[in-house]
């Protein structure tokens, strides 16, 4: 029997970041699909990705990549208007500045966003294979 399991990946610290950036890099965002809930404090990022985690890595899945604890986000190179424009995801990286972090979204063309947190708390979760 072929089993079918959704990721729910938990990162808390550089090492859990740096698999959830593995499993996103090369994955699809639309501008449309990012979202900050700033009453919240929650970024929300509705990925397309590979299913690198498994052998058939050919197979893509919608996930949702959601950050927790978010005081301020920032952009660069990135047209908000254009809602249909669509980025790459190359990594995502942090990087401890005083007593918050700063989460890096990387994109192709140079564009990135920039979140400053109090904690590392970042979610991946699988919702849906895409047929």
């Amino acid at each position: 029997m072929n089993k079918k399991y959704l990721a729910k990946i938990i990162a808390t610290d550089n090492e859990g970041l740096q698999v959830i950036s593995a499993c996103c890099a090369n994955s699809k965002v639309k501008i449309s699909d990012i979202k900050f809930l700033k009453s919240n404090r929650i970024f929300l990022l509705l990925v397309e990705r590979s299913k690198v985690e498994t052998v058939q890595k050919d197979k893509k899945i919608n996930s949702i990549c959601k950050f927790e604890c978010v005081d301020m986000v920032k952009s660069k190179n990135i047209d908000q208007k254009n809602q249909d424009l669509v980025l790459e995801i190359i990594a995502i990286d942090y990087l401890k500045n005083k007593n918050n972090y700063e989460i890096n979204i990387i994109f192709n063309n140079n564009a990135h966003i920039t979140l400053t947190v109090e904690t590392i708390e970042v979610r991946l979760e699988d919702q849906n294979e895409i047929k």
